[in-house]
């Protein structure tokens, strides 16, 4: 079998194929936030590198948070939170949470 180099950034596509799903599985996966990537306009791209820890882990979303801990020191990310939730007209902190 022809072994094929895939880019480092797939498409949905490169993406679907690789991991022999269809595309509308990829798509639904990945807005669920269990497939890594995203969505730029209106293309999916998805980094390979991340796609193959995903698939070596015992949770996707181990991936995700570890990501998200590269921007632990990100001295923007308290506004950018707080800006979030003021638009949304919610509490950061759940009031079930106290009960």
């Amino acid at each position: 079998m022809e072994r094929v180099t895939l880019p480092d950034v797939l498409t949905l596509e490169e993406a679907s194929a690789y991991l022999r799903l269809p595309t509308q599985t990829v798509v639904h996966q990945t807005l669920q936030g269990n497939i890594p990537g995203r969505k730029i306009e209106d293309h999916w791209r998805f980094l390979k590198l991340a796609i193959d820890d995903w698939l070596r882990s015992k949770s996707g979303r181990a991936i995700l948070l570890q990501q998200a801990g590269s921007l632990a020191d990100d001295d923007t990310l308290t506004q950018l939170r707080a800006t979030i939730y003021h638009n949304r007209e919610r509490s950061e902190v759940d009031a079930e949470s106290f009960d």
